[in-house]
């Protein structure tokens, strides 16, 4: 017998229960042209649409992370279009090695995906990155994200990495704005680039994946965690267990929407609207009351990007 198909529908609008107080979902990516065949494509869901069920569930703001040179005015443009939403602009660490000419294949064994607009030279992007926010200070509130994934590139393209990954750090003190960091099978690498160049003051490692290791080195320099969906998989103690080394203090809640919902709807499209399933997950393994755990997280949150 074949095993049964999979569930790779949306969620219900209304799958998780309105939080008792409004939070910020700091990291997603709503959709823009060019998504298609994501998470969710086969019966897309506007980022209108997404934004709306996100407020009824009491996520009201979401920085949405545009990270790819073709998403930066779409996403721009959301943020002037839709309430509550703003966005963070970067080069992601697997577009830099592609726009940087690199063409290898990593330990994912896949090649790289090169696109039209691939051909722009890395370092004109950056500058043209640099620009861009800097024409669009109201809208932008963040540098990210960028790091290193050393799953998707072998050692020519982890070189091209670390350098583009110096230049948002240099970017984000320039303009002193938070830094939202990919890390993906490379946190000693991480912690040696910002300990070697000096971390932003306001530093998020964005879907916080670590060991213990980054979490105490989080907590001795004030990097904040920000926690997804992954945190509620059953399999996932480890991650539990770094995260409970963290303080409070420096933790923060994000979706990385359409990607990696929380437990039950693993597996399927992920929407801001969901995140209340993560702060309740944190609030009761800190044996927080949610209200006061959603005031304390808008607070940080507020704090590392602002209020809009």
């Amino acid at each position: 017998m074949g095993s049964a198909k999979r569930d790779r529908s949306w969620p219900p609008a209304d799958a998780v229960a309105p939080l008792p107080a409004p939070v910020t979902d700091n990291h997603a990516h709503l959709p823009v042209p060019g998504d298609e065949g994501g998470p969710g494509s086969q019966a897309p869901l506007s980022a209108a649409e997404l934004v709306d069920r996100a407020r009824a569930a009491g996520v009201t703001r979401i920085v949405t992370s545009a990270c790819e040179t073709t998403a930066w005015e779409p996403s721009l443009e959301l943020a002037r279009s839709l309430p509550g939403v703003r966005t963070a602009l970067a080069i992601h660490p697997n577009e830099a090695v592609v726009h940087a000419g690199v063409r290898e294949i990593g330990p994912d064994g896949l090649a790289p995906r090169v696109m039209d607009h691939h051909g722009e030279g890395l370092d004109q992007a950056l500058s043209r990155l640099e620009a861009t926010i800097r024409a669009n200070r109201d809208h932008v509130v963040a540098v990210g994200e960028s790091g290193l994934d050393f799953f998707r590139t072998g050692p020519a393209g982890a070189a091209v990495q670390r350098e583009s990954f110096r230049a948002h750090i240099a970017l984000a003190k320039e303009l002193d704005l938070p830094l939202q960091i990919h890390d993906r099978d490379a946190h000693g690498a991480c912690l040696e680039v910002l300990l070697a160049d000096g971390a932003p003051q306001r530093t998020v490692f964005h879907c916080f994946s670590g060991g213990v290791e980054l979490a105490r080195a989080c907590a001795e320099h004030g990097w904040y965690a920000s926690i997804a969906g992954p945190i509620t998989y059953p399999a996932n103690e480890d991650l539990r267990s770094a995260v409970r080394q963290i303080p409070e203090s420096l933790l923060l809640v994000e979706t990385d929407a359409p990607y990696l919902p929380p437990t039950p709807w693993r597996g399927r499209p992920n929407g801001s609207y969901l995140m209340g399933a993560t702060v309740r997950f944190l609030a009761e393994a800190r044996g927080r009351d949610l209200r006061d755990f959603c005031l304390g997280l808008q607070a940080r949150t507020e704090s590392v990007y602002g209020t809009w």
